[in-house]
């Protein structure tokens, strides 16, 4: 099973303390339904992005990221994946997933390429 890892950062007395939080991928989506990100975006070719909700296709450019969360099997590299939580200029707030690494198809490590 793949679970994804985010960091929180606790002030403990001058010490800084890291704790681990795991989390699959259904319950992160569920994460950023309940944040607003109601929509799906997917790739599509020339490092662009499509939203499912109106049909509207942009350029990485014109999407704002606010959350992404990197998931990675316990012992299988085949088994990463990413979710980013994103806006498009047409107003839609969603979700975009994909496999990265080995098994990635090439539209979605163009848009993941173009993004950082």
């Amino acid at each position: 099973m793949m679970r994804a890892y985010r960091t929180r950062w606790f002030e403990l007395r001058a010490v800084r303390v890291s704790e681990a939080i795991m989390e699959t991928m259904v319950d992160a989506i569920a994460r950023m339904r309940a944040e607003g990100f109601v929509y799906d975006f997917a790739a599509v070719d020339g490092a662009r992005l499509r939203c499912l909700q109106c049909g509207r296709v942009v350029s990485t450019d014109a999407i704002t990221v606010f959350h992404t969360v990197r998931f990675e099997g316990n012992s299988n590299p085949d088994d990463e994946a990413i979710l980013l939580a994103v806006a498009g200029p047409c107003g839609h707030h969603g979700v975009f997933t994909g496999a990265y690494g080995p098994t990635a198809d090439p539209d979605t490590n163009e848009v993941l390429s173009s993004l950082h």
